[in-house]
């Protein structure tokens, strides 16, 4: 293995990596893209090919004004969904008029034992004006165990129809040790008008 350093010290070259050193590539997997899309669905590329997906959210646009944006999991590859969840939720947020801000713990949010879909948003404030918006990060890990329920953590900003900006944090479980095979996001009222979702593995 040869590495190279310049003279601020930052790595130049590396030709080669130790046996057992895992590159952490983010491989895509597959893009949706909505347009006015009731749900956006991903019912393949789940399986055992790696530990960890990742989901990438870029410009959620919802038609609705004021709602939340939820998913459910499922284990029979999209035939339905509605499989056991427990999670918990908290934010940051700010109102562009300096009204409020704070961090706080949204026990009203948590779900346990839920077959429902699960908000990543909060209490129905995703706002659909021209220039509001939601992006964010879902991880899902191991979700092919049949021995462990399958844990997720996600990370979603946005623009409130009150004119707030969130950052939300959602972790949780799926309480099931069937294999999750496919994961489904949609608005809790009306379609998702535009934005695209990626699906990334980790290898």
């Amino acid at each position: 293995m040869a590495i190279r350093t310049a003279n601020n010290q930052s790595l130049t070259e590396i030709t080669s990596l130790p046996s057992g050193v895992s590159g952490g590539a983010m491989i895509l997997l597959e893009t949706q893209t909505a347009s006015s899309s009731a749900t956006l669905s991903f019912t393949s590329d789940i399986d055992d090919t790696y530990d960890e997906y990742v989901f990438k959210f870029y410009d959620i646009h919802p038609a609705t004004d004021g709602v939340d944006f939820m998913f459910q999991v499922s284990t029979d590859t999209g035939s339905s969904y509605g499989v056991t969840i427990t999670s918990t939720h908290f934010r940051a947020y700010n109102y562009e008029n300096a009204a409020a801000e704070g961090l706080n713990y949204l026990t009203a949010e948590d779900f346990s034992q839920s077959t429902a879909f699960i908000n990543v948003t909060e209490n129905e404030t995703v706002g659909n004006g021209n220039d509001e918006n939601l992006t964010g990060t879902f991880h899902l890990y191991n979700p092919s165990s049949t021995t462990f329920v399958k844990h997720f953590t996600t990370r979603f900003n946005f623009h409130t129809n009150s004119d707030s900006f969130q950052d939300q944090y959602i972790v949780g479980y799926v309480n099931s040790t069937s294999a999750v095979d496919a994961v489904q996001f949609k608005m809790s009222s009306g379609n998702i008008d535009a934005g695209v979702i990626k699906l990334y593995g980790i290898s």
